[in-house]
């Protein structure tokens, strides 16, 4: 077990785990436990540090992206001039944004959409627990995120019995076409090759396609417009665009490679107030 230690002010675990972009993790003594594909870390604050314990601490350490200079990044989001992202960027300071398992990301959020939070994290646990491997970390048993090779095993029928409802057919053929090609080839596609790759899987849209690229491929440049997104751009922009993609590329054109910072503390400050 190693404990890595990071100043508290720049990664704050419950602003980075609870802004959407993860859905294994579970309160835990004095913090949370934190599962990605077949790895978990117990990460916490006590006063000025964050902690991470873990028996992948390198994994752990490009995970919550501590290699990147979050103060630069705040510094950036204020030197747009607008009020509220000024405002969001000081308060969600310790929000990182999270070098997730890309294959892991594309499942989760195929079955993020039209879903709630806690709906979504039941499902993820079944599936977890239907067809991934059982480990062991301080003291508790998990279960690992399954391959797309396990996955592809099954049909939709076996997804909708764990709850997945319409989204069944779209991880049945996710998968399926996952195990046969790999995921390797769209990790070095620029953000709209990326974008339109993941638009040819079935279920996935732009919204979705976003999120994907954003947290699964960490492509800065993406910008995904939810509810909470488009209520802002509607209030806080005073914009009038309708459609939710040309909402995404307004704030793109903004923001260029920092779209996806941008969003988070938007998304963030936007929930909190």
């Amino acid at each position: 077990m190693k404990t890595i230690t990071y100043e508290s002010k720049y990664f704050n675990p419950h602003d980075t785990l609870c802004c959407g972009q993860l859905f294994r993790f579970e309160e835990f003594e004095r913090g949370y436990m934190v599962f990605s594909a077949d790895k978990a870390c117990y990460v916490y604050t006590d006063g000025d540090l964050t902690h991470i314990k873990s028996q992948d601490a390198d994994y752990f350490r490009r995970f919550f992206d501590l290699d990147a200079d979050y103060e630069k990044i705040v510094k950036k989001a204020e030197s747009f001039n607008v009020p509220i992202l000024s405002a969001a960027a000081r308060k969600a300071c310790g929000l990182r944004l999270l070098n997730q398992n890309c294959e892991e990301v594309v499942f989760s959020f195929i079955l993020s959409q039209n879903n709630n939070i806690p709906r979504i994290k039941g499902i993820i646990e079944r599936l977890c627990r239907a067809l991934g491997e059982k480990r062991s970390f301080m003291g508790r048993d998990y279960y690992a995120f399954p391959t797309a090779s396990a996955l592809a095993e099954q049909d939709s029928d076996f997804y909708k019995r764990l709850g997945a409802g319409y989204r069944s057919e779209y991880i049945a053929d996710t998968a399926r076409r996952i195990s046969k090609n790999g995921i390797d080839k769209l990790c070095n596609l620029p953000y709209p090759e990326l974008k339109n790759k993941l638009l040819s899987f079935k279920g996935i849209g732009p919204k979705v396609a976003d999120c994907i690229a954003l947290f699964g491929f960490k492509r800065t440049e993406s910008f995904p417009v939810d509810t909470w997104i488009e209520k802002l751009y509607k209030e806080d922009f005073c914009g009038n665009l309708k459609d939710r993609e040309k909402i995404s590329q307004y704030f793109t054109t903004l923001f260029k490679e920092y779209s996806g910072y941008v969003q988070q503390y938007l998304f963030y400050y936007k929930r909190q107030n």
